[in-house]
């Protein structure tokens, strides 16, 4: 059974085509196809607070685009969620509005809390050591979220006005570090062995760019001379020696920035990639509610 999951952030908009299989008494999601645009929302809300007319275009052909490619595949069921750019724009309702009347795609403007937990729905069908503590970094363009698990139960969540975009356009409020740093020496403690993991676009390709293979981690010294190198070259160097796109090549620091900092506060020396996103989680949420659907007409 396919579902189509669209995930709107701040810096593109993603479209998952995918499945929930199950094999060896495990389940997993079945990537079928993956289709990501540079719509970089963040842009226009980060300054003037609205989805201006232009993005309001380009969102409505992204929109389109998704929605035919969701018929192609047969879809069952697919669901689009806005993140942290939909959440701060004024205009969003009117927004989201004019998408359904043109596309028929209803877009829900989740929150971070509920981007959370959609995240680590698909994040516990993995294999690992569930009794340990562990603390999973979520880095997007608009916000950050750090959540602190014991016993496989999320004990602490915050979420900060932290993003890779909203670094580059020098909107974060000027407490944003301040406080990610209290919260961090307030609520982790340093001298207990946490797995730290971390989520999103840009620690994907990183550790795709440091040679990781797998589930293998990425030392924090090996994420602080990354950082060193892309920040003393230009973005277009950074596009040709990496083989990054634009709208990778000029976040991909930023991200780094918050990464590497959030790190050292905690005292991480390494953390592990699992390649898992929001898209992830929102299909393997249709695909419970399809079956708990199916159980309940039985």
């Amino acid at each position: 059974m396919k579902f189509g999951a669209i995930d709107i952030g701040t810096n593109a908009a993603r479209l998952l085509i995918g499945e929930v299989i199950k094999e060896d008494g495990k389940k997993f999601v079945n990537k079928i196809s993956y289709t990501r645009i540079p719509l970089r929302l963040g842009e226009s809300v980060f300054d003037n607070g609205r989805i201006n007319k232009k993005k309001t275009e380009q969102f409505i052909k992204t929109m389109k685009a998704f929605q035919l490619i969701s018929e192609l595949f047969e879809v069952k069921e697919l669901r689009a969620c806005g993140t942290s750019a939909m959440r701060e724009a004024k205009n969003q309702k009117k927004v989201r509005n004019k998408i359904f009347n043109e596309t028929g795609i209803s877009i829900e403007t989740i929150t971070g809390q509920q981007e959370a937990e959609l995240i680590f729905g698909t994040f516990f069908l993995m294999d690992f050591d569930k009794t340990k503590s562990f603390i999973v970094i979520d880095v997007g363009g608009g916000s950050t979220e750090i959540s602190v698990f014991t016993n496989g139960k999320k004990e602490k969540s915050q979420s900060f006005e932290l993003g890779t975009l909203r670094l580059l356009k020098g909107k974060t409020p000027d407490d944003a570090w301040q406080n990610l740093h209290t919260w961090i020496d307030q609520n982790i403690n340093q001298a207990a062995n946490f797995q730290v993991y971390g989520t999103g676009g840009n620690i994907n390709k990183v550790h795709k760019m440091v040679g990781g293979q797998g589930m293998e981690p990425i030392e924090l010294a090996k994420l602080s001379k990354l950082r060193h190198d892309l920040n003393s070259i230009s973005v277009r160097k950074r596009m040709e020696q990496y083989q990054l796109k634009p709208d990778r090549a000029d976040v991909i620091v930023p991200a780094l920035d918050i990464y590497c900092t959030i790190m050292e506060r905690m005292n991480a020396s390494e953390i592990i990639v699992p390649k898992i996103g929001l898209s992830d989680g929102i299909i393997y949420d249709l695909n419970k509610k399809h079956q708990k659907r199916i159980k309940n007409l039985m």
